[in-house]
């Protein structure tokens, strides 16, 4: 039996594709899909999100992403949707606007890296990027249109994979997991926080434990992850501002802006190394919001639906730790930092078995054995 440590997006994707196959499966999480998949955007956005030092990752998320619409419609099947719309999965592509002249220099810059790489970016006049979406600043002076980027709606995603998970039978273990066992060199299983009243604390016997607890996986065993919190917030009106994805780099941070088809607006995201805290500041808010006026000025006559702070799994090169750990009997699937909606799809295969070339790129054995 395999045993998934966390119900995050990860985890989740990677227990129901188990179960698809017919393994017998076990997933422990004491709130499932309650964490940074529940805080997250949901931006499968690998070409808007390159940057000039993570080539391997932007090749992760491309391969990933081309998983995606096989992915929805399975899930939404196996969920009892109606099909794969049911996720709020959409494909018009990503915005990124400048304002000024280093703003528009520096995308230019970038629109030529990326046409050398052989990703389908197009060049735009500030006028285009209107015509194709009014609602922008009269000051953006142009843009990258990164057509073949997507979205989905994680918190639909997240509860369909529950859903899936029931109608398969898996069992979901609603606690915490405290340390996993050992058996001299091999991990074994996990032993559960005592809940309650209960001070006893249960095992849960395995042949291969997936460790999937995002920011905090680093509690259960030696791995290079750390928490990266994440300030959100959710906007709502009567019909959607936008139809594609649309950010920039405001007063030298980036910002975005992702809507959904029920005229939700998400805004996002603060990057802080702050540990564990997930408060929500105001601080971090206003700064969202003040960017986000700048990009879409309508911005401000929105109600304020959700706010929410995340706390993402970030690594020292920022690329997941996903495959066997150098443990016997421990792989893992973690350290996805702002990708775990994106590479959840490519995750599932590397964990059965079903990739080579892109697992060695990801395989926790780049940083030393871990145990």
């Amino acid at each position: 039996m395999d045993v998934i440590v966390g119900g995050g997006v990860v985890g989740l994707s990677v227990a129901w594709r188990l179960a698809r196959e017919g393994r017998p499966v076990t997933l422990v999480d004491p709130a499932p899909a309650s964490g940074a998949s529940h805080a997250a955007a949901g931006m499968l956005a690998p070409v808007s999100e390159v940057t000039y030092t993570e080539v391997p990752l932007l090749r992760l998320g491309v391969a990933s992403l081309r998983r995606w619409p096989d992915f929805a419609a399975e899930l939404a099947a196996d969920a009892g949707l109606a099909g794969p719309e049911a996720l709020d999965l959409r494909s018009e592509g990503t915005l990124d606007v400048a304002f000024g002249a280093d703003d528009l220099a520096a995308l230019d810059e970038l629109a030529a890296y990326l046409e050398k790489l052989e990703l389908p970016v197009r060049r735009l006049t500030g006028r285009e990027c209107r015509r194709l979406e009014p609602m922008l600043a009269p000051s953006v002076r142009g843009g990258l249109l990164a057509a073949g980027d997507s979205w989905v709606d994680p918190r639909r995603v997240t509860a369909a994979l529950l859903a899936a998970l029931e109608r398969r039978g898996v069992q979901l273990v609603r606690a915490r997991a405290g340390e996993l066992l050992r058996d001299g060199g091999r991990v074994t299983g996990v032993r559960l926080e005592p809940s309650g009243d209960d001070d006893r604390r249960a095992e849960l016997r395995a042949e291969r434990v997936v460790l999937a607890a995002g920011a905090w996986s680093a509690g259960l065993a030696e791995v290079p992850v750390r928490p990266v919190k994440g300030q959100i917030m959710r906007l709502r009106s009567p019909q959607p501002l936008l139809t594609r994805c649309v950010r920039g780099t405001v007063h030298g941070t980036p910002v975005y802006l992702v809507p959904r088809g029920d005229g939700e607006l998400v805004v996002g995201a603060t990057q802080e190394e702050m540990g564990f805290d997930t408060r929500v500041t105001a601080g971090g808010l206003y700064e969202l919001l003040r960017d986000a006026r700048e990009l879409v000025p309508g911005v401000t006559e929105l109600e304020v639906s959700d706010v929410v702070a995340g706390l993402r799994p970030g690594t020292p090169d920022n690329l997941p730790l996903i495959g066997p750990s150098g443990t016997p009997g421990l792989a893992l699937a973690t350290g996805h930092h702002r990708g775990g909606v994106l590479l959840s799809p490519l995750t599932a295969d590397i964990l059965l078995g079903e990739e080579g070339e892109l697992a060695a790129m990801c395989s926790p054995g780049r940083f030393r054995e871990i145990s």
